[in-house]
């Protein structure tokens, strides 16, 4: 058997190696040559998976994407030419939900206000939405869901998306990337939504870059609309718009779900589909070759309050600001080179790890420091 794979797909090798020969390219650069007498493809969002790439793949039984997004798969082109499909929904969400919350803890820091006082509103109820809602309720945080397809849930509040524009401190958004359905997450945010943010809020984007304008985006903020953004996604990448880069609080290169835990969830889930289709015992348990944390233990003193040790904790498993530095390299470069650094930077992105790999020692415990680290998914030990 053979598989093609993208080469960034991690312990791919170890996961995929004893089953068939592996064959490892760059994502952006697998072509319809190079999977002629491929039994299986895996890949991740940046290769297209359509008919061109399939058209020559008469061998193609399985295709695998190592991602929790599908909108880079034609799965009816899959279908027609009878080729299973297996994805990874979930894989990266509790990354995608870590992120958001470092985003928040460091503006709170800049601009010194409390979480627990900021109203929230998630746009899209799904994989990454429900985590970061149900994280954030257990922070004592109010917040809202905006999801015209999601099933009504208990203890979830659904409002509008004009309520959560004009009502929320922070919108968040975590939808799919769609067009041409009911309800199109395509610019979402167009120039008349991005006006209604009220005064102080902050615009978090860390889902599909497109779902919102980002030219309505920057054109909004020249006018001077006050308003903190966050943006981990983008239009048209790899070739970023440095012009809204130079604009916004925080800058990423599509970087949020890159935990190795989730990862590694993500490379796991493929290998579990591509064994069934293929009629293949899963021997492989990737949590047995997964790498210990370099950090996995920190202490608090007693006079450490709960929002100091939640920052502190949060920053020591990963420290945003590094991946904003980054990418604002960006500026020195010209079109060509920034869009070879954009890939270069996800492609040899440092190994981060997820909260529940860390276990925080304190002394005492302040009122709500417990609650607290809990609450964002920390192991806690008290002496």
């Amino acid at each position: 058997m053979k598989i093609v794979a993208d080469e960034n797909i991690p312990l791919l090798h170890e996961c995929f190696g004893s089953l068939a020969e592996v064959v490892a390219l760059q994502g952006r650069d697998i072509t319809a040559g190079d999977i002629i007498d491929a039994d299986a493809l895996l890949v991740r969002s940046v290769t297209k998976v359509n008919r061109a790439l399939l058209s020559q793949a008469s061998s193609l039984r399985f295709v695998g994407s190592c991602t929790a997004g599908v909108d880079h798969i034609d799965q009816q082109e899959l279908n027609g030419r009878g080729i299973s499909f297996s994805n990874a929904p979930g894989c990266n969400a509790r990354s995608v939900v870590e992120y958001v919350l470092c985003a928040l803890d460091i503006l709170a820091d800049r601009d010194g206000f409390e979480l627990e006082k900021r109203k929230v509103g998630i746009v899209g109820h799904g994989q990454v939405g429900s985590r970061l809602y149900q994280t954030l309720d257990g922070l004592g945080v109010e917040v809202m869901a905006c999801d015209p397809l999601c099933e009504r849930v208990p203890d979830v509040r659904f409002e509008s998306l004009e309520t959560l524009i004009q009502q929320c401190d922070v919108i968040a958004l975590h939808t799919p990337l769609t067009r041409n359905v009911e309800y199109p997450t395509h610019h979402l945010l167009d120039y008349d939504k991005l006006s209604q943010i009220k005064s102080g809020a902050i615009l978090i984007n860390a889902g599909r870059g497109p779902v919102i304008d980002n030219q309505a985006l920057l054109r909004v903020l020249e006018e001077g609309l006050d308003i903190s953004v966050v943006l981990d996604v983008w239009e048209h990448e790899p070739d970023v718009n440095l012009d809204l880069l130079a604009r916004v609080d925080i800058g990423t290169p599509h970087i949020a779900g890159y935990s190795l835990d989730g990862k590694i969830t993500g490379t796991e889930m493929v290998y579990k589909g591509l064994c069934q289709t293929f009629g293949l015992p899963a021997r492989v348990r990737l949590a047995a070759i997964t790498p210990m944390p370099a950090l996995n233990r920190i202490a608090f003193n007693d006079s450490a309050t709960a929002a100091q040790a939640a920052g502190m904790a949060m920053k020591s498993v990963y420290d945003l600001r590094r991946d904003d530095a980054l990418m604002r390299r960006l500026f020195r470069m010209d079109q060509e080179a920034r869009c070879i650094e954009f890939d270069r930077m996800r492609k040899h992105y440092c190994e981060r790890r997820e909260f529940s790999t860390l276990t925080v020692q304190a002394r005492k415990c302040e009122a709500g420091v417990q609650e607290r680290m809990k609450a964002l998914g920390f192991h806690l030990q008290v002496s």
